[in-house]
């Protein structure tokens, strides 16, 4: 990294000097070795330039990351609208919908949960998607529990009692390995009044798969990823995508940026 900034820095001090890139590169060995001592030497004595650029380089890639996947949303819109199968709150035919995709076992997507909560309140008008992505589930089996759980108790019972589970299960506090299955008995219990049988295994597979099919099309690294859109967006200009934990600030900004297009 650190030889990149200095051949970055290089090149942006030649060029504010006025050398053009061919008169750069007409530059002889000497003369290459005595910019490259002196920047060095000025970067030693100045070190703050090099952090000042790093976050700016870093800047640029989560901006140009954040640009690409919500290309890919928008490509993507038809298929993120489909929620058969799909816990969500909120009308149907919600002019604009907040995705999000989520692991019960996800300390990011734990400490979210009640901004998530606070903005779905906020809201009544919008529709709000909830997208298992187990991608624990390898480490902590759990966490592919939790999620078939939900998706039972949204087939059995609706919105009302999916919810109550969702918060619930977060509300444990239980994340990174913590989450027990007494922890998801309890919690559904109290959502649904009554026990709960997971008798439709292979369909909730089959929709967990696809949610991480849509998650790594769209580019997602990991959870959560927010996907915040009008349900039949113009451009990609109108969908918002934010990877990883937001503020309730940012989350209701990009609410607001779909509903006014």
């Amino acid at each position: 990294m650190k030889k990149i900034l200095l051949s970055a820095l290089i090149v942006t001090a030649c060029s504010s000097a006025g050398y053009t890139e061919a008169e750069q590169s007409e530059f002889n060995a000497k003369q290459t070795q005595e910019i490259e001592a002196i920047t060095h030497k000025y970067l030693l004595d100045h070190p703050e330039i090099l952090i000042a650029m790093s976050q700016k380089i870093q800047a640029q890639q989560a901006a140009s990351q954040q640009d690409q996947m919500s290309t890919s949303a928008f490509k993507l819109n038809k298929q993120l609208m489909q929620v058969q199968g799909v816990p969500f709150v909120g009308p149907s035919n919600a002019k604009v919908t907040v995705t999000e995709f989520f692991d019960y076992q996800c300390m990011f997507c734990s400490k979210v949960s009640p901004i998530v909560e606070q903005l779905v309140k906020d809201n009544p008008d919008v529709k709000f998607i909830f997208r298992d992505w187990p991608i624990f589930a390898s480490r902590w089996p759990e966490s592919n529990t939790a999620a078939q759980t939900g998706l039972a108790i949204f087939k059995e019972a609706g919105q009302k009692a999916y919810l109550k589970y969702h918060n619930g299960i977060y509300q444990t506090g239980h994340d990174e390995g913590k989450l027990t299955p007494d922890d998801i008995s309890k919690v559904a219990g109290q959502a649904l009044q009554k026990p709960i049988k997971l008798d439709d295994v292979k369909a909730y597979t089959a929709t967990i798969e696809k949610n991480s099919m849509l998650a790594q099309a769209v580019g997602a690294g990991g959870t959560p990823l927010f996907i915040i859109t009008p349900q039949k967006p113009a451009d990609k200009s109108t969908v918002t995508v934010i990877p990883g934990a937001a503020s309730l600030d940012q989350l209701q900004d990009a609410v607001n940026l779909a509903k006014s297009k």
